[in-house]
């Protein structure tokens, strides 16, 4: 505490930060049903102070999922944000390898069900036209966008998307709320590549709580653009929590980080919802 005097005002205030993870999985967490993993979720939550967790991904977790599959994960994902809808929202899973199955997932989890948001993964990259429909989709509706990102040393997956693939998109669609997941993983350059795209928001789940990542992060981007998110269970609650609690940042950023900036981008689609 004494090397980051920052951090110790933040913690000794009165009202602690709202904390509201954008990235967090079924996958990997025990329990035979999604209820069961739902209140080993709630469990962890409750210790680590997270408020609320937006969900997606059911279990066996697939990379390019048929439609059946899509459909299943889904329902796991509804199963279990049902049980606890104090503590969770839900994010559709979708595969831009199946336009008019995704179209259909999206009509009855987001648009006629609770759901609020879309999760993509690493079916195929962002930057291509199949996306187009659900990008368009999901900005009628005012709902965010999730999309997987990473720069890999040795090359990414087939399908998987990069920072600059999604810079692609969100220029195609200005008025989307997309959100380039992990910073693209190697956060040096992610953050570098999505700088001048002003309409995009950057989630640091996944990689190691480094030091200096977070204090870039707001210099280049403004804590605005910022969202907290854990990648829970594949990573923990409590590392990703440390990038941002230790990092030598304004509190008032931390805040907006933590769960400010995602309750805005949410706030609308809450609204039509009924959502309190």
């Amino acid at each position: 505490m004494a090397a980051a005097p920052s951090i110790a005002r933040g913690l000794a205030q009165d009202k602690p930060p709202v904390v509201w993870d954008i990235h967090c999985h079924l996958t990997n967490v025990p329990g035979a049903t999604p209820e069961d993993r739902m209140a080993e979720i709630v469990k962890y939550m409750g210790r680590m102070g997270i408020d609320r967790v937006m969900l997606s991904l059911g279990y066996p977790l697939l990379m390019n999922p048929p439609p059946e599959q899509l459909r299943e994960e889904n329902n796991q994902v509804l199963q279990a944000i049902k049980s606890r809808p104090d503590r969770a929202y839900g994010f559709v899973y979708l595969n831009p390898n199946y336009v008019q199955a995704s179209l259909d997932e999206f009509d009855r989890c987001v648009r006629d069900g609770p759901m609020v948001g879309v999760k993509l993964l690493v079916a195929k990259r962002c930057n291509a036209p199949e996306l187009d429909p659900i990008v368009e989709r999901a900005t009628a509706l005012q709902a965010p966008i999730m999309q997987h990102t990473w720069m890999k040393v040795g090359g990414n997956e087939p399908g998987e998307s990069t920072p600059y693939d999604i810079v692609e998109l969100a220029a195609r669609h200005p008025g989307a709320r997309l959100i380039c997941g992990h910073a693209g993983g190697d956060w040096e350059l992610g953050i570098r590549v999505v700088r001048s795209s002003k309409t995009l928001c950057v989630e640091l789940a996944g990689s190691h709580p480094t030091a200096g990542f977070m204090e870039m992060a707001v210099r280049e981007l403004g804590a605005e653009r910022i969202i907290y998110g854990s990648d829970a269970f594949g990573r923990s609650f409590a590392s990703q929590l440390g990038k941002v609690m230790g990092a030598e940042i304004p509190e008032s950023a931390r805040r907006l980080i933590f769960g400010e900036n995602l309750r805005r981008i949410l706030t609308p689609i809450l609204r039509a919802k009924g959502y309190a």
